[in-house]
């Protein structure tokens, strides 16, 4: 439970920026948000490939008995997050370089001012993210998952506060929601900290000792966050590739290039939002699976995974049934108020999410190979549903089903795409958790 609410903290700085934006703004500043969005979804995929991958890592030794091993996995998470802030922060900002970002974000020349002020702050304080975020998952398997989820909770109480201020109170529009964004990371980050520097009764500590990079382990660490940095990172291509369509698509119908960018901003805080909880379930199972497994407890493996799986399907479902019925509210709820726009963003929004039930399986059973040591088959299955089968299907669609259909135009069609990409995921899927359970029968006997 403090998983999936981390997940959703986490998930609703997007939902907050884009709430107050929205409303103190307009849609020029929902517009902004969406092409900064990939670049938010970049960070994060960063922040998980090194925490989820160490914090995995870490699970196992402790599974093994290697306590130091599992101690020097934390402290190398810190330096590589170190070294991945100061390459961010060139990266942002370096003029050439930004406005590379702008240009593959399909920035329209009315927003791009406001999505670069956006980018670069957030740039600047991409390391408060890294750690509050990444090194979060530890405390989590140090078996206080009840502080993990108050080191969140204080970051979003913060974030509201000084979008509050900022953006409402002082006028500062998108400079001040981003700079709301960077101070709740600063919160996080100082909490997570404080449990692994200043604490003595914890399972494992953050020493200077401990955070000499090691080659070896650090590439083990990556290994085991590829997956989860592939889900992020595939929902940045993914909304790479969409912006670029909207902008396309959206000049040829009424509602224009800008505001179809500010629709599909909302569809893709929801659709974040929606799979934030089931991610929280995979976070939450890691440990469990990573450490029975290690263990050679078999039996338990499986229960942990089925269990996992359906208490996803059951968060997936009622997230299902909200979208589905709120679809109108939820538009409104972000400041978008012209009919026509509206109904457009009601629509995306529930033609999307027709396949969200079965996504948690498809979720939490990828996640599963990368907690039992097996990322390669995670990478793979995580990328079917992020980038195999959708970033083809959104060219595709737009072309196929106008004319198959000729009530939907080429904008229309863009969100089928996201259905059809998880039904092929989800069958994919589940012939590989068919092969597993046969493999896993095996190793009982063995074991046994």
């Amino acid at each position: 439970i403090p998983s999936v609410v981390g997940m959703l903290i986490n998930g609703s700085y997007a939902i907050i920026d884009s709430v107050f934006l929205g409303h103190a703004v307009g849609e020029i500043g929902l517009s902004a948000m969406t092409v900064a969005n990939p670049i938010m979804i970049v960070f994060m995929a960063i922040a998980m490939l090194i925490g989820n991958g160490g914090n995995a890592l870490a699970a196992l030794r402790l599974g093994e008995g290697k306590r130091d091993e599992a101690e020097r996995a934390l402290g190398n998470v810190v330096s590589l997050s170190l070294v991945a802030a100061v390459i961010v922060l060139v990266i942002g900002w370096n003029p050439a370089l930004v406005s590379w970002v702008l240009d593959l974000a399909s920035a329209t020349p009315e927003v791009r001012p406001y999505a670069q002020t956006f980018i670069q702050i957030l740039c600047a304080g991409f390391i408060l993210q890294c750690i509050g975020l990444g090194v979060n998952n530890f405390i989590r398997t140090c078996g206080a998952p009840n502080r993990a989820l108050g080191t969140m909770v204080i970051g979003l109480v913060g974030s509201v506060a000084f979008n509050a201020l900022f953006v409402l109170a002082l006028g500062w529009g998108v400079m001040g929601s981003a700079l709301a964004t960077v101070l709740g990371w600063a919160c996080s980050c100082l909490a997570v900290l404080q449990y692994f520097c200043l604490r003595s009764d914890v399972p494992m500590r953050l020493r200077l000792a401990a955070m000499r990079l090691s080659f070896p382990m650090d590439r083990t660490i990556l290994a085991f966050g590829l997956p989860s940095f592939c889900v992020q990172a595939g929902m940045a291509i993914v909304n790479f590739v969409i912006n670029f369509q909207l902008v396309k698509y959206g000049a040829l119908t009424p509602i224009g290039a800008d505001d179809a960018l500010a629709a599909i901003g909302v569809v893709q805080r929801i659709g974040q939002f929606s799979v934030m909880p089931l991610i929280g379930i995979a976070i939450a199972l890691q440990p469990l699976l990573g450490f029975n497994y290690g263990a050679h407890n078999v039996e338990r493996v499986r229960k942990t995974l089925w269990y996992g799986i359906g208490a996803a399907s059951s968060i997936s479902l009622l997230m299902f049934v909200i979208v589905e019925v709120f679809a109108v509210p939820i538009a409104h709820a972000f400041g978008i108020s012209h009919d026509g726009l509206v109904d457009f963003t009601a629509f995306a929004i529930r033609v999307q999410f027709l396949m969200l039930p079965f996504v948690g399986f498809q979720i939490v059973s990828s996640n599963y190979f990368q907690a039992t040591g097996q990322p390669a088959k995670s990478v793979f299955l995580t990328l079917t549903r992020q980038i195999l089968f959708l970033v083809p299907l959104l060219y595709l669609m737009p072309v196929v089903l106008p004319q198959l259909f000729p009530q939907f135009t080429g904008l229309d069609a863009l969100y089928f795409a996201a259905p059809v990409a998880d039904f092929l995921s989800i069958f994919t899927t589940a012939i590989f958790v068919a092969w597993e359970m046969v493999r896993l029968r095996k190793l009982a006997a063995m074991y046994d």
